[in-house]
């Protein structure tokens, strides 16, 4: 018999492989962090001995969620400027709003609640483009999830820095510190073709490339973006990046709602992964992105939340199941996005858009033991026939029980192991109480 640390055994095991199986009273065993075996119980309680047990009836096991574009600070911004267009949102209230409040403090405790916000969502890894990477990094090491971590990088001043050479010292600080972590992933982040001259995505993208690390940028969000770059350089925004060799498989684009089909075809033969934000791009009336289209060009589509204060919550199931029946109703067709393309958008797709498919996104022998335990025993999962059609259109955040990471259980009966939760939630109220006392931006009532 094998030693291993964890033998967990559930009624469905989802390993989102290739074939995209499902294994029927099935189990996993997890040694030194990593997978050892997927398989049927029996057999695998035939082949291991586990330090420890878990048995989850009523549940499925399943790789953690990956959310491929979020801004995880901006939690502390939930629900303060609602309804009204991107750019006046951007410019009239999150830009001053971040200009009153960003640096370490704010940046690591904010991280801290979207950390634990996600993990009890199911999510195990996360692509934030942001400011402040250091604190990011540590809040989310320390809460135990995984995160690829972006500098951000922009022509004009902010509370990062004076100028696009700040930004980018910035972002090889992030990289020198963080670059081997076993859970961080630095990653270089430029803002978006309005935001970037080409000189500044250029420098940008040099960067990474000198250091292997991931490029994350927004691209093509918008009718008024899209504009506005053609005016400027007389190019769409896909076809600006393109032409100056920006586009790569190292590359997640956010959002690419307004994409031509040419523009489709030049993400698929770049390998550009896109993260389609349905829920903000819905609620901002940004558009909504030709994920169909994109996904019979073979471009790899993955699921992002962006960040709350434009969702305004960080849950990937609420995602999958929104734009799995929006699509069908766009296109007119009941077969497009079906449940199991949802969960491999959202899964196994999600990490290898991240450059991190050799190491989380499905559960098969030598990857992560990226987990996650799903409960079906609640009225709104009963009968249950497919479990991949529960998965995308009946399960929501709170039906996930447990969460491991690496290994290493950092919820488990959606209590989290890693931090005080109250403490975490009992910060947010504060800055809360900061940011209504000294900002005049918030829309809200007291």
């Amino acid at each position: 018999m094998e030693k291993v640390d964890y033998i967990i055994s559930a009624d469905y095991v989802l390993p989102m492989n290739e074939e995209l199986s499902v294994v029927r009273g099935g189990a996993v065993a997890v040694a030194g962090g990593r997978i050892a075996a997927v398989g049927p119980e029996a057999e695998i309680l035939g082949r291991f001995d586990a330090a420890r047990r878990i048995d989850a009836p009523c549940s499925v096991l399943l790789p953690g969620l990956v959310n491929t574009h979020t801004h995880v600070p901006m939690v502390y911004f939930r629900g303060m400027a609602d309804d009204i267009p991107l750019r006046e949102w951007l410019e009239n209230h999150i830009w001053p709003a971040e200009g009153a409040w960003l640096g370490d403090d704010f940046c690591g405790d904010a991280a801290e609640l979207a950390c634990l916000e996600m993990l009890k969502a199911g999510v195990t890894c996360y692509n934030d483009m942001y400011f402040f990477g250091d604190a990011i990094a540590r809040a989310t090491k320390k809460i135990g999830m995984r995160g690829v971590v972006g500098a951000g990088i922009l022509d004009f001043p902010s509370r990062s820095g004076s100028n696009t050479d700040d930004y980018l010292a910035n972002a090889e600080t992030l990289i020198n510190n963080w670059k081997g972590d076993d859970l961080i992933v630095p990653c270089v982040a430029p803002h978006a073709p309005y935001t970037c001259c080409p000189d500044s995505m250029t420098k940008a993208r040099l960067l990474a490339e000198r250091h292997d690390v991931p490029l994350h940028v927004h691209l093509s969000e918008t009718a008024w973006e899209v504009g506005e770059i053609r005016q400027r350089y007389g190019k769409t925004p896909i076809e600006l990046l393109d032409s100056i060799g920006f586009l790569s498989e190292r590359v997640v684009a956010a959002h690419c709602v307004h994409p031509t089909e040419a523009e489709i075809d030049i993400l698929a033969s770049r390998r550009v992964g896109v993260a389609h934000c349905i829920e903000s791009n819905l609620k901002l009336a940004s558009g909504i992105a030709p994920v169909a289209k994109m996904l019979a060009a073979g471009v790899r589509v993955t699921f992002g939340t962006d960040g709350a204060a434009s969702n305004n919550d960080l849950s990937v199931f609420s995602e999958m199941s929104t734009a799995a029946k929006v699509h069908k109703a766009v296109a007119g067709d009941p077969t497009v996005l079906n449940s199991r393309t949802a969960l491999a958008m959202a899964t196994r797709w999600g990490a290898e858009a991240l450059g991190l498919g050799r190491v989380t996104g499905s559960l098969e022998p030598g990857k992560s033991a990226d987990m996650i335990i799903v409960g079906l025993n609640r009225p709104h999962l009963v009968p249950l026939y497919d479990i991949y059609s529960h998965l995308a259109y009946a399960v929501t955040a709170a039906d996930v029980n447990t969460v491991m990471v690496a290994g290493r259980i950092v919820v488990e009966n959606r209590v989290l192991l890693t931090a005080d939760e109250g403490e975490i939630i009992e910060k947010a109220g504060m800055w809360r109480e900061k940011i209504l006392e000294g900002s005049n931006v918030c829309r809200v009532d007291r």
